[in-house]
Formats: structure tokens, sequence, C-alpha cells
């Protein structure tokens, strides 16, 4: 049956909502496929669901092709299974936490690998049953903080979620080979240009992960590449460290009286005019900063921690938030933010715009084991035998030529600086560029984390019990939905690649003679019959142009006019992308239209 324009559950929008930032976020709820129900939270209407429906048939067919099985777990789990993994604590905030009637503890799922695990448990005892792969297509929730974007960074979301059981280390690598490569099919059916990035775990865990990036300028991570091929998300970039320099002749370090230094370039400045050297003139390279950041633990406790970098380097929070969790020694998600000055305030001992490391490895401010017990961590560039000018914790005073591995030592090295443009790729394909980009998917290997946590083992070929390695499939459907809105739309509304659009073809009647109208009732029946889905606008008291106006906005492929050229024995065809038009005679209307959504599909 056609999708009637005259009963259709829809109401378009001539103006962006008020909170609408992006172009899919604006274009899916004017032209009616998508209303906001709370901040994150969306109903889907009718176009919604005709589209989502498609992409989500086009991710079943190449998960089953790779032998993938699908189930369907529930959404409202039991707080037990989290507890053994550790993640009820290690998510914090970040999940959603209900009690039934009798007190229990559950919550709405944000991922679903203590069930899988659990499941698999249940029904396998023996290495013959090994390997499988499960999936299913599910609704998840997370308790953004900042919900935004749309469908891009939502509370509540769906997505394709696949494990593969295998027992072997070779069988894990041929699942996740599988599993890249059907994501490859399907971002190409989709017509979305993806790019397969080195990525962290985070608190997922494994060994190893790879994310799929749609760039986009409106993406909220970043990532890097190389003429010769290198790619990775900025937070797994590691750093070309330079080799450690022998300090046995280098001088010590001399405090001086600084006034007015608390920035790096004051600071340079003030060296330049009054310490000069002879050599070259002092650059903020020469100098180290160091930040005090504030981290918010799984548990909800609040910790400080000072990261060194050159002074040439910005500090890239969302690169530490990656990591820094580990030299904590939390067990899950860390928030990460700048230092507050109540955090300074409960640390006197940091004096604002002069913070150091100390001057003598005996007797250290930071680190700790130094005089203030806050973790001390370094950028990879801080090697033994370079040499700084840094603060000397006093007002006013810096050290010169505080020199690392002598001076001062750390707790950790972090990668936590912002990458920039021209930077060598850690591989020596070339310098890297920076691009923005969307997550759409992400793949681990997840190793034996959840399965030892949960007692996931199987007799093996000699009959001992052995653990299963386990791997992780991401896919946001829902946010893929919204990238192919990004990705596809132009001053006029969406513009649906064929694979996915509501309907293959968008018929509109216009002119108030009953022929017009007969005519195109006449041919969207001859597309049915050709297994063409159709759009037709038969709205009888709406004008040309407001019809004209919600196809556009609409989005689906091809238009079809049937309107004043009827008298002349000719229909209009038109290409929402391109703005092409031809007249075709009404008697090949049908097989001009069914070569052209074949070749869109």
């Amino acid at each position: 049956m056609p999708l009637r324009l005259s009963d259709l559950f829809l109401r378009t929008l001539r103006d962006n909502p008020a909170d609408a930032e992006v172009a899919s976020h604006q274009l899916l709820v004017r032209a009616g496929y998508i209303r906001r129900a709370a901040p994150g939270v969306y109903s889907w209407l009718p176009l919604g669901i005709k589209v989502l429906r498609k992409l989500e048939a086009i991710v079943r067919e190449e998960m089953d092709r790779i032998g993938a099985q699908e189930i369907h777990l529930p959404a409202l789990l039991p707080k037990e299974p989290y507890e053994a993994s550790g993640r009820w604590e290690d998510y914090g905030d970040n999940i959603f936490r209900l009690q039934d009637r009798k007190g229990a503890d559950y919550l709405l799922a944000p991922t679903h690998e203590e069930l899988f695990t659990l499941l698999v448990k249940d029904f396998y005892t023996s290495y013959k049953d090994l390997p499988v792969s499960l999936y299913q297509i599910q609704t998840k929730y997370r308790d953004e903080a900042r919900p935004r974007a749309g469908l891009l960074r939502g509370r509540e979301f769906i997505m394709k979620d696949s494990y593969s059981f295998c027992l072997s280390e070779e069988d894990q690598r041929a699942a996740y080979d599988a599993h890249r490569a059907a994501y490859l099919r399907i971002f190409e059916r989709l017509g979305l240009e993806v790019v397969p990035v080195d990525a962290v775990s985070g608190a997922m865990g494994g060994s190893a992960s790879e994310e799929f990036l749609f760039p986009s300028s409106v993406g909220e991570d970043t990532f890097v590449e190389s003429d010769g091929g290198y790619r990775a998300n900025v937070e797994a970039v590691t750093t070309v460290v330079p080799a450690a320099i022998d300090h046995s002749d280098l001088p010590p370090a001399e405090v001086h009286h600084t006034p007015g230094t608390n920035t790096i370039e004051t600071l340079v400045a003030a060296a330049n005019e009054n310490h000069a050297r002879a050599d070259r003139a002092w650059t903020a390279a020469d100098t180290l900063k160091n930040v005090v950041i504030a981290v918010v633990m799984p548990d909800g406790e609040r910790r400080v921690a000072v990261i060194a970098v050159p002074g040439d380097r910005d500090v890239d929070l969302k690169r530490v938030e990656a990591t820094v969790g580990e030299h904590l020694g939390a067990a899950g998600e860390v928030t990460v933010e700048a230092a507050t000055s109540e955090d300074l305030e409960s640390h006197p001992l940091l004096v604002r715009g002069y913070i150091g490391p100390g001057l003598e490895l005996e007797h250290p401010v930071l680190g700790a084991e130094g005089a203030t017990g806050i973790p001390y961590l370094v950028d990879p560039r801080v090697v033994s035998g370079t040499s700084w000018i840094t603060g000397a914790n006093h007002r006013d005073q810096h050290v010169f030529g505080l020199v690392a591995g002598r001076d001062f030592t750390w707790d950790g090295v972090i990668e936590s600086v912002v990458v920039k443009e021209g930077d060598p790729a850690p591989d020596g394909s070339g310098p890297l560029r920076t691009r923005r980009g969307i997550e759409l998917g992400h793949i681990f290997h997840l190793g034996k984390r959840y399965a030892e946590a949960l007692g996931l083992q199987v007799l093996d070929v000699n009959g001992k019990l052995a653990t299963v390695t386990m791997g992780s499939y991401g896919f946001g459907v829902t946010r893929v939905l919204a990238a192919i809105a990004e990705a596809n739309n132009d001053e006029r509304g969406l513009v649906w690649p064929g694979s996915i659009a509501p309907a293959d073809v968008h018929v509109v009647a216009t002119g108030k003679d009953p022929a017009i109208g007969e005519a195109a009732e006449t041919l969207v029946a001859a597309l049915e019959v050709e297994g063409i889905s159709v759009m037709f606008d038969d709205r009888p008291k709406v004008s040309p142009g407001v019809k004209f106006s919600d196809a556009e906005l609409l989005g689906v492929p091809t238009l079809v006019v049937v309107g004043r050229g009827l008298a002349d024995g000719m229909i209009e065809l038109k290409d929402r992308r391109s703005g092409e038009a031809e007249q075709v005679p009404v008697d090949g209307a049908v097989t001009a239209i069914v070569e052209r959504v074949s070749s869109l599909r």
C-alpha cells in the first residue's frame, strides 16, 4: 500500500526546533521522522520507523551472512551480573538504576556483555560447541550528562551488539575479521564514507579495538591519518618518544626571580630578557607546564592529579580521560575536568602559575611520595636528561635547568596533549592530519575479562576446563541513521539514499483537473505491482508549492510529478539529489521509474 499523505500521521515544520543544533536533528524533526519526548529521548514516527527498519534489515543481512545468530535480551537487567564484572560501580552515574517493589536492584542496559556471557555459559560446555557468534538489535540506555545533537548523543538509543565466543585466538581473530568486513559492507551499502581507526578499549577492556568514524565537522571524535596509511583516534595515538639524554655534565638547577610570569608567554619573554642563552632564544618548548586536573572516580570520589607537558603543547582532557583511570587505579570509566579554584585551595602547596615537581628527588612536591601526595604524570617527551624551565612552587619564582631523572621523577607517563597537524605518525608513515568524526561502530578483542568474571569455561579437546575468549562488536543503529541524514541533505531538506529511503518514489499530484488525480492513482497502482514502494501526495486542498516543499524536505530520492504536462501525455521525473528533471511519456513512465529505482537501491 502506498504511503498516502492525506492520512499519514505526519506534520512537517517550516522552522528548525529551538534545541536543534545540527542538520540531522533539525531535519529529522522538521520532516516528521522523530519527535522529542525528553532530553536525549525521541519518539519514532511512521516515516522514521520505515527508515529505521530498512537500516536494521541491512544490518541483519550482513550479520546473518557471517553466520551470527540473532537473539533478543531484556533491557531491564538484574544487578548481580554487573556486580560480578565490576561494572555496577564502574559505570558510576552513567547508568539508570532502579529498584522493584521488593527493593531488588536493576539497571537499564547500557550494554549486554554480561548477559551474553551468562547465556552462552548456560548453554555450552564443550569445545565442540564453539566458535559461535550471537547478536541482537536492542535499545540501550545511558544517563548522558549532556545529551545533544538529536540522535547523535541520546539517553535512549538502538544498537546492534554482537559477541563472538571462541576457544582459540585463531578463531577469535577470524571472528573479528568477519565482523570488520561485515561492517565495511554495511557502510558501503548505506553509501557512507567511514574510516576504520585504531582506538582505545576504555572501560570495555580487551587487547585491541577499532572504531568506524564518519568524517564530519559535528563529530565529537578527532582522528588522525597519514599519507602512509596510519589511522587512529587521537586517544590511541602514541608519541614518538625521544631518546634519553646523558645529563652527567649538565649544571645544577637554579631558582630565579621571575615576577609576573604566571603564563608560558610571559615566562618565555622574561627568560629571554633576563636570562638569555648564548646559542638561541628560549621558546615555549623549553618550559614544563604543570596542568592540574580533577578526576571523578567511578564511585564519585574527586581526585586531583598534575600532568606535566612541554609548554608549547596543550592538554587534551578527552585523551587524558581515556587512560588516566589506569594510573589512578580506577577499575571503570572516569570523568576528567580542569581543576577548580576549590581544588587548588585544598592543596595550598600548589601555587597557581608557579607549580613544579620540586628541586630535589629527596624532597619532591608532586608525586605519590611528594609533599602533596598528588599523582604526577608526564608527557612521553619528558625523558631522562631533558632540561626544563618550570615553576619553583613559590610566587614569582621559576627553576631553570631542572633535569628530568636527576632533579625530579614521576608516577607515570601519559598520552595527554592535543595532537597537532604535522606530528609524526608513530609507525613512521609520515606527518599526521587531523579530522573530526562521528563514531558509528566499535569492535573489540575482549579477551577473557568477562568470561573469567562470570565463569564461562568449556571442556577443551583434552577434557580440561578452558576459559572462553570473547570479541565484542557494537554498531550504533540510530546514530548511523543520524549520520546518513548529516551526509545527505541540502538547503531544502533530506536526500535519502535509495537503500533506506522511506519509499522508492514520491508521487505528487498537482492541479484541480480530476484526470490528474486519476492518472496519478493509476501510476501508483502500477508501480506497486512492480514492487516499487510509493509515497503519494494525494492531499486535495494543498497547493503545489507546499507539496513540492514537503517532497524536498522528506527526501525520497525520486520525485514524480503528475500535473499540467499530463495534457500533453507527459509526466515529470525528478532526481532529488541533483535536481535534474526529465519529461517522460505516461505510457513509458513505469518502465523509466523502475529502471531509476533499481539503479539507486
